[in-house]
Formats: C-alpha cells, sequence, structure tokens
C-alpha cells in the first residue's frame, strides 16, 4: 500500500515537472516579444542637414530608453511643408523661419527646443589648393576666380542653397556668377561635383561633407552666410507623446553635443 502511494506521488511529481518544462518555452517567447517591443516606436522627421547626426545618436537613445526610432529626413523644405501639412511624425525638426509651423498648430510651441545649427561650408577637390574664405572680401575672390560653383538646388527646398543664393545677392555678385553655377540635387550632389572635379569650389552644409575624395575648406563668414538652426517640437498629433519628449531630451543632451561637434555643427541656438 505504501510502496503503491509512493509511486503516484512519484508520478504526480513527474507529472507536474512535465508540465512547468512545457510551459517555458511559452514564457520566454513572450518575455523576448516583450523586449522587442519594448517601450513602442518613436517617429521623427527632419532635414538632410540633421541626418548624420540624428542616425549616429538613434542607437544610443534606444539603447538607454527601450523606445524605437523610425526617422525620415529630406529636404529642408521638403521636410516644412510635410510638417505644416500635418503629416504624422511624434518629432518634427525644422528650421527657421518656422513661425507657419507654429500657425499651423500641429506642433506644441511650449516643446519647442533648439538642438544644433550648422554652417554652410565650402569644399575643393582633394589636392587641389584650398582658398582662402575668411572674409567677405576673400569670399568674393574666390567666387570670381573660380570657374565653376555647385551646390544644393534651392527649388528642390534645400536650406543650404537658399543660405547660397541669398549669400550671393548680399555679396552683389549673383548675376556675375549665374554662369558658373552647377545645382545639383542636395548636398550630396554637389559634393559629388566638387569630388570629381566637374565643379571647382562646392557648397552645403557642413554637416553634409562626406563625400571621399573632396577636402574640407571649412565654414563661410557667418557676415556673409548666417548658420542655420535645427529645432525639434513635439508633434500636437503625436502617438507616442512620452517618446517624443524623451527624444528631444536625448537629441539636446550632452551626449548630442558631442556628436554635433564631430558633425561640424554647433549644439543648441
Amino acid at each position: 500500500m505504501r510502496k503503491a502511494m509512493r509511486v503516484a506521488a512519484i508520478g504526480a511529481i513527474a507529472a507536474m515537472a512535465a508540465v512547468i518544462v512545457g510551459l517555458a518555452p511559452s514564457a520566454r517567447v513572450q518575455d523576448e516579444a516583450r523586449a522587442q517591443t519594448g517601450k513602442g516606436e518613436v517617429t521623427l522627421i527632419a532635414p538632410g542637414g540633421a541626418r548624420a547626426a540624428v542616425e549616429a545618436l538613434i542607437p544610443g537613445f534606444e539603447k538607454k530608453t527601450g523606445y524605437k526610432v523610425k526617422a525620415t529626413f529630406g529636404s529642408g523644405g521638403g521636410t516644412h511643408k510635410q510638417v505644416v501639412k500635418g503629416d504624422a511624425f511624434d518629432v518634427p525638426i525644422v528650421q527657421p523661419p518656422y513661425q507657419d509651423v507654429i500657425d499651423s498648430g500641429n506642433v506644441v510651441k511650449s516643446s519647442e527646443k533648439a538642438l544644433a545649427s550648422v554652417a554652410v561650408g565650402v569644399a575643393v577637390k582633394q589636392g587641389t589648393p584650398k582658398p582662402d574664405i575668411s572674409s567677405p572680401a576673400a569670399v568674393k575672390k574666390m567666387f570670381a576666380a573660380a570657374k565653376s560653383i555647385s551646390y544644393p538646388d534651392p527649388k528642390g527646398g534645400a536650406a543650404a542653397g537658399v543660405t547660397v543664393d541669398e549669400m550671393f545677392k548680399k555679396l552683389g555678385i549673383a548675376e556675375q556668377v549665374e554662369p558658373k553655377l552647377k545645382r545639383a540635387q542636395g548636398g550630396a550632389g554637389a559634393m559629388k561635383m566638387a569630388a570629381s572635379g566637374e565643379a571647382e569650389i562646392g557648397m552645403t552644409f557642413m554637416s553634409e561633407m562626406e563625400e571621399p575624395g573632396i577636402e574640407v575648406v571649412g565654414p563661410l563668414p557667418k557676415s556673409v552666410a548666417t548658420p542655420t538652426s535645427l529645432v525639434a517640437f513635439v508633434s500636437a498629433h503625436a502617438k507616442n507623446p512620452d517618446g517624443a519628449k524623451a527624444l528631444i531630451g536625448y537629441l539636446s543632451s550632452p551626449e548630442a553635443a558631442a556628436v554635433y561637434k564631430s558633425q561640424h555643427m554647433v549644439p543648441g541656438k
């Protein structure tokens, strides 16, 4: 009798162990699913001038917070229009002037945060002597001597291209340089022209000067080309407002400042 009871008890314990073992994989799967899901997705839209820095910062933000970031990049003018139109993104990053963005009601005005500013710079083909750009007079001399000049096409919405056009007008040389101009598709296109020698002088945001084969001369003087600010907001239509606030906090943190500096940008305004 006692032997039979012991056998029954052992059988019951074995059965329970089997059930527990059977449940373990399911529990692990659920834990893995939760880990993959994290805190959810945060969507962001930004101009191309911010791309290198933002992409460098995303992995650190995701690791630190558990959020996942889905970023969209485009021209300064194009992304600006999307924000004004009300396209759904948790965090829009825009460039001045942006009063129309605020007036649209599509961003939370109190969430406004200056992340960094970036200047338009000059590049030449690798091995080519670097021109003097230390003063407005030197910049004018450079353009007068150059046979060809590339920069992002402002008609495509490129903010760097708008800055360059304004500079030509400020220097009073818009008509003189017009025959030399090669307007490119974005900053990358302008840098490819400089690297290949198709353009003697190439210009775009300093943060976009990544093309192999170019020599970066440096940023244009502020007196002729005002640096462009990058400003973040929480969207008024944010699906993940907590994640949006956390992302903006990280993009304006000391960690972010170091990345901005490495991309030839100035943290803050």
